[in-house]
């Protein structure tokens, strides 16, 4: 079969997801099943490696250095994955190959050296993406650890027996291994190239995953490994298929390149789009952008996952105005300030809060706003008060035990309610510390994308608190409406400025009290709020159907991929999340 016609049949699975990699596992499975190329009879005529294991003979496998079992081991029909074809046969890994163990000399610290002429200490670090060869090592260790660990040497296989386990190396230098890695010494009976197609094909990768199920951590150890039936060519046949491999393999890649141009192009066409969807200055100019979105959608959105910039880029439109018409309206911005003044006093007076010292301006917005709608602090529009915090000495007071939630269950725009945990609390604190159907919740911080964010309680659960990591906002008018401030609070705007704001470390976030209150919060009329947030669901709608469309279709593109693959090499495998195979580089 060549590239041409290799195409013809299996081109259309490329473009399915993960489908360059469904070719590559393709290739292997069928290569070493013998069904890219034609079998050619004479091969196998003086191929005495190969009648000797026919026979059981294994004194044609031995020298003088052969660490080999004595007897070859039967293999049954039922282990072997397919029927091997004429010519062929099948032996063990361990009858035919030395496969040992590495190992460490502990503590391994003591044994690290900068000698140049200490031993090369090969790691699976050292190992590089894309390629088969091991040429060099960051680590050396010193000679006398030689006597706990193991000796590899150029032409050696590696094969990890942990974590990602039975990917195959060939190590091009003398150098020592630790016990993640096994050694195996190929026979002159394998061709290096075919062994190392042969243990990166599915079948073997079925093979391997069946030893090692069932174990907490999966790992491979040395008499797995030896157990793994192969098929064996004549070595003539070995060359063509691995000459076969290569080529197609270099086909995959050039798919895979011109996948990724294509990929590129669009990209660039979709971010062209969104800025001009983004650089709308009326609703009008946004229909224009939009109508065009929409009768180019195949040619821009090719993932779903592409349509969740959209949705992003949709909410900062909306934060700006520019999803709905200006009104004539008021944003009662008196009454909304009144609302809120009232409600404060009242806590203040009952003890739920401490009086604080109010937050009366806001510094510079760069944000173009529309004219007509008022930017004023948080602070002057909502009651912000902080959660209850653990580990407090209770005993001898009385109290009750209510779930309450934490910086995990406050998600954007929704709970995550699966794992809810208790703590206790006074009866007289439970006023203060309870959360009512209609408040905003709002993080603390930690992790860069926890800061701020922000969900609309919607009841169901009695007595729940909130932990002080976790700020509770009430906005007592409404003439403001929650779903406004929610939307603002976890839009890029609203990220922006608690990205700014917060006390920042390595990987981590936070905002106090204080930087909430201070928010600079657009607030337009209450009609204006109740459109833009009805055009956004009407948009956002209209956006998760249209990734509804793409996950459909990219599922039928993986089953059709999964029949064909499977009717073809006769194995079902899904091929590795963002890890597909390469074709090796050049030594």
């Amino acid at each position: 079969m060549d590239a041409k016609q290799f195409l013809a049949e299996f081109g259309h699975i490329a473009n399915a997801p993960g489908g360059v990699a469904r070719l590559r596992e393709m290739v292997l499975a069928l290569a070493v099943q013998g069904k890219l190329l034609a079998q050619d009879p004479t091969d196998s005529l003086e191929n005495e490696l190969l009648k000797g294991i026919s026979s059981g003979n294994h004194d044609v496998l031995r020298n003088s250095k052969s660490k080999l079992p004595k007897t070859l081991t039967t293999i049954s029909p039922n282990e072997m994955p397919f029927e091997k074809p004429q010519g062929w046969e099948w032996a063990r890994l361990g009858d035919i190959a030395e496969i040992e163990r590495g190992g460490s000399p502990r503590p391994i610290d003591d044994f690290l050296t900068n000698d140049p002429d200490g031993l090369n200490w090969i790691k699976i670090g050292d190992t590089v993406k894309g390629s088969k060869f091991i040429t060099s090592t960051r680590e050396k260790i010193k000679k006398e650890g030689l006597v706990k660990t193991r000796m590899v040497y150029p032409g050696d296989f590696l094969l990890t027996n942990s974590m990602s386990f039975g990917r195959p190396y060939i190590t091009t230098i003398e150098g020592c291994i630790h016990d993640g890695w096994l050694r195996i010494h190929p026979p002159s009976c394998l061709e290096k190239d075919y062994l190392y197609h042969l243990l990166s094909s599915p079948i073997v990768a079925n093979f391997f995953l069946k030893a090692a199920a069932g174990a907490v951590v999966q790992n491979l150890n040395a008499d797995k490994v030896r157990e793994l039936p192969i098929p064996l060519p004549p070595l003539a046949e070995q060359s063509r298929i691995v000459t076969k491999v290569d080529e197609l393999m270099a086909l995959c890649d050039k798919l895979e390149l011109q996948q990724q141009q294509r990929r590129n192009l669009q990209n660039n066409l979709r971010q062209s789009t969104l800025q001009a969807v983004g650089a709308s200055t009326s609703p009008h100019e946004l229909q224009l952008a939009w109508t065009f979105l929409e009768e180019n959608f195949s040619r821009l959105f090719q993932v779903p996952e592409d349509i969740n910039e959209f949705i992003a880029n949709l909410k900062d439109l909306a934060v700006l105005g520019l999803l709905a018409k200006v009104t004539s309206d008021q944003s009662d911005l008196t009454e909304i300030i009144s609302a809120c003044s009232t409600l404060r006093s009242e806590y203040v007076s009952s003890g739920l809060m401490r009086k604080q010292k109010l937050i009366l301006n806001v510094e510079h917005v760069e944000l173009n706003y529309p004219e007509h709608w008022a930017v004023i602090p948080f602070d002057e529009v909502a009651v912000v008060i902080g959660g209850v915090t653990k580990g407090r000495d209770l005993r001898g007071k009385d109290v009750v035990t209510c779930p309450y939630l934490s910086v995990a269950n406050v998600q954007r725009g929704f709970f995550k309610l699966d794992q809810l945990k208790t703590i206790q609390i006074t009866k007289a604190e439970l006023t203060k510390y309870q959360v009512l159907e209609g408040d905003l919740l709002i993080t603390e911080g930690g992790d860069w994308d926890k800061v701020g964010r922000t969900a609309i309680w919607k009841g169901g659960i009695d007595n729940c608190l909130h932990q002080n990591h976790v700020f509770k906002a009430r906005v007592p008018s409404e003439r403001l409406l929650n779903e406004w401030v929610e939307l603002i609070f976890n839009s890029g705007i609203g990220r922006n400025y608690f990205a700014g704001a917060s006390k920042q470390t390595t990987n981590l976030a936070s905002i106090n009290m204080t930087q909430l209150r201070s928010f600079p919060l657009p607030i337009p009329p209450l009609a204006e709020q109740r459109n833009i947030l009805k055009n956004l669901d009407v948009m956002t709608a209209f956006c998760q159907s249209w990734r509804n469309q793409l996950e459909h279709k990219q599922k039928l593109a993986a089953l059709f991929a999964t029949a064909v693959t499977s009717s073809f090499t006769g194995i079902t495998t899904e091929p590795e999340e963002n890890e597909p195979l390469k074709a090796p580089k050049p030594n």
